[in-house]
């Protein structure tokens, strides 16, 4: 398990050193003075700054708020040397939701120069670098999957060329969640408005607390409604929800079939980004989830919120403090 830190409190780095299992991830230098009785496995979090481009969802790494700079990368694994670390990774994450598979390819050549650049100053060998996430997956209809196989084939090749030069080589890592989970989930809702001033609105049952991703990077999912998949008449309208934001919407402009209160819309790739990033605000609660299986069942793996859920932490026994205030 990857602990990739970022502005991380004490008691986080003291819970993930107690109970095992994680491997370091810290992307701030100052941060190693904080990290205590630790000898084993460190990774760093790789900043390049200006030496590469990243993306809207993790911003250009100049700016990024992410990740040890390259004039501090070295120091970093020094001073890992000098707390008694003997165990080496590095990782880095420039862009999210990259279709381009020679962008992976070029973030998994960075590594490998860094890594040996850094082997070759303080003489430790590297056990694996992680190229973090950002495999994108195709969102609109007319875009194309990334191509896993000439990724991996190119990635291939770079470590053999690596393992030639230096006879050894690292593993390679990958945190590929959005890829694996994102196509496999769709948020299920219905039409209850319909509300026409300067546009057309589609009113539903849910809103952003349940799918944050439109709303937040102006992310496109595509949408479809039941039974009428085939329609050529189409309206353009923005989807919305109930809250109090005017960001709070699936779909803006969208060329959809005319609907009718009760009509079901059909959110696509959601896996990944739907309820993990839920939250309550305007007292909203998170849906239920369901688990289509092989067999065309369907399990209950999530119960929706109710309302006792959302006042459960104003539930308890409260504590009086009390101070004196000296006036001298």
């Amino acid at each position: 398990m990857m602990f990739t830190s970022n502005n991380t409190n004490p008691s986080q780095f003291k819970t993930a050193l107690e109970n095992g299992g994680c491997i370091l991830n810290p992307d701030d230098i100052s941060l190693i003075s904080k990290l205590k009785n630790i000898t084993d496995l460190i990774c760093f979090r790789y900043n390049p700054g200006s030496r590469r481009k990243g993306n809207k969802i993790i911003g250009n790494p100049v700016e990024s708020k992410y990740g040890v700079s390259h004039d501090q990368i070295i120091e970093a694994y020094c001073q890992s040397i000098q707390l008694g670390v003997k165990r080496f990774g590095i990782h880095t994450m420039l862009a999210s939701n990259e279709l381009n598979y020679e962008y992976m390819v070029e973030t998994t050549q960075m590594l490998l120069d860094m890594v040996e650049l850094i082997h070759k100053k303080l003489h430790i060998t590297f056990e694996f670098i992680n190229i973090g996430g950002g495999i994108g997956i195709p969102y609109t209809p007319d875009a194309k999957p990334f191509d896993l196989d000439s990724m991996a084939n190119e990635i291939h090749r770079l470590f053999k060329k690596f393992k030639n030069l230096n006879g050894w080589v690292p593993r390679l890592y990958m945190e590929s969640g959005r890829y694996i989970t994102g196509p496999h989930g769709v948020l299920v809702t219905s039409v209850i408005n319909h509300k026409n001033t300067y546009r057309k609105y589609i009113g539903v049952n849910a809103s952003m607390s349940a799918l944050m991703r439109p709303g937040m990077y102006d992310a496109y999912h595509h949408i479809h409604i039941h039974a009428k998949e085939d329609c050529v008449l189409l309206e353009k309208v923005d989807v919305v929800g109930a809250l109090c934001e005017n960001i709070d919407k699936f779909a803006i402009q969208r060329e959809l079939p005319d609907t009718v209160e009760g009509d079901i819309l059909i959110i696509h790739d959601t896996g990944a980004h739907g309820h993990s990033m839920g939250f309550n605000y305007n007292g909203h609660l998170r849906p239920k989830e369901l688990l289509l299986k092989e067999d065309s069942s369907i399990e209950l793996i999530r119960r929706a919120e109710t309302m006792d859920d959302y006042f459960s932490t104003l539930t308890f026994e409260p504590e009086t403090l009390t101070f004196s205030v000296n006036n001298q």
